[in-house]
């Protein structure tokens, strides 16, 4: 290696630290990244597993479910808060997107007051795309109820999912500033068509039976009479 000067030599010296230095926050960003990833996996499975219960009415379960996972955004939060970039990734905003959709999905069902952002310590677009994908989740609660003739109850619930939809609607900025929730919202609408329609279908075919019971008792009436 050739000679160096003064000047060169305080160059590298320099640039030496700020390597160094560099390499070392990247070991432990690195490291909370690779700890931040393993947390949202669970995250995202207690969720799942939270509104699975709560399609089997297994309400004690999905809420404790649910308090796990609320554990697993605390956690979350306190891996990356040194590193914002991380926090406002892809994977660990959607993963605590999953959280404010299992939670809209618990207490909608069961009735009970919605949380806000604010209550759930969540971004509020993160919050509005959670609320449309848990209309999904309300669209195969009313199936349910459909099936066990429950309809006042599903038309309820669809009553919610169209309010949802136009609230989804009124929120028309950028991608960038939303996180995609115009993709989310287009997807409402179809799962709001097609609820409309099962429920229209279903209070239709209730309607029919009626009619018919009541032909069949006249004419039980007039073969008595």
């Amino acid at each position: 290696m050739p000679d160096t000067t003064p000047y060169v030599e305080q160059i590298l010296q320099t640039l030496k630290g700020a390597t160094e230095r560099a390499r070392g926050l990247m070991e432990k960003k690195n490291a909370a990244r690779d700890e931040a990833l393993a947390i949202t996996r669970e995250l995202t499975r207690h969720c799942a597993l939270s509104i699975r219960a709560c399609h089997r009415n297994e309400w004690d379960n999905a809420l404790q479910l649910l308090e796990q996972a609320k554990e697993h955004v605390r956690t979350l939060k306190s891996i990356v808060a040194p590193y914002p970039d991380l926090y406002h990734s892809g994977y660990t905003q959607d993963s605590i997107k999953e959280f404010v959709e299992a939670t809209l999905t618990y207490a909608i069902i069961r009735r009970e007051p919605v949380p806000t952002p604010e209550e759930l310590e969540v971004e509020y677009e993160t919050y509005l795309r959670g609320m449309g994908e848990a209309m999904g989740e309300l669209r195969r609660y009313v199936l349910d109820l459909i099936r066990r003739d429950e309809l006042e109850r599903g038309e309820e619930l669809l009553t919610i999912m169209d309010e949802v939809y136009a609230l989804l609607m009124t929120v028309d900025y950028p991608n960038a500033i939303t996180g995609g929730l115009r993709r989310i919202s287009d997807i409402v609408r179809g799962v709001v068509e097609r609820t409309r329609s099962d429920l229209t279908a279903a209070f239709e075919s209730r309607r029919l039976r009626e009619s018919m019971q009541r032909f069949r008792n006249a004419l039980g009436e007039e073969a008595g009479d």
